[in-house]
């Protein structure tokens, strides 16, 4: 049986839809990399509805969600704006978000997820994406897997 997934642009109001996923997406790939209370305190800050909101609202980001017939199970957030010394190349776009709901990990959902910021970078006339992060390893091998590096 084959599933069929849509990735469209999110809007502002898609910002609770965002919350719930955020919510759902982020604590499974942060639990155990810090204490309980900065990871709450984190989320709720980043992630509650009128943060994303505005972020929604912002025109230098972009939001896209992935679903399929019963669920949104994903999203990638790109911005565009300054480009860190460490990036060779000026005119780079940078993938700030990227997350997925673990039941579809396997599922190769962060695959297309980034096939797509790869297609929107090109379609906005960008030649590089970048990627900001730190030590977690789960991100760092699924980076690598789609071709990133580490400069530092």
């Amino acid at each position: 049986m084959s599933i069929d997934y849509t990735i469209r642009l999110a809007n502002v109001d898609d910002a609770a839809l965002l919350t719930e996923l955020s919510f759902a997406t982020f604590f499974p790939a942060f639990v155990g990399t810090t204490s309980p209370e900065n990871l709450d305190a984190y989320m709720s800050a980043a992630f509650n509805e009128e943060q994303l909101a505005k972020e929604l609202a912002d025109p230098q980001a972009a939001f896209f969600l992935i679903e399929n017939s019963e669920n949104v199970i994903g999203y990638l957030k790109l911005i565009e704006g300054e480009v860190p010394e460490s990036v060779s190349n000026p005119r780079a776009i940078e993938l700030s978000r990227l997350y997925v709901r673990q039941e579809f990990i396997a599922q190769k959902i962060g695959a297309m997820l980034m096939q797509k910021a790869l297609e929107e970078g090109r379609a906005r006339g960008y030649d590089t994406i970048f990627r900001c992060v730190g030590t977690q390893r789960t991100r760092q091998s699924f980076l690598s897997k789609m071709g990133f590096y580490a400069r530092w």
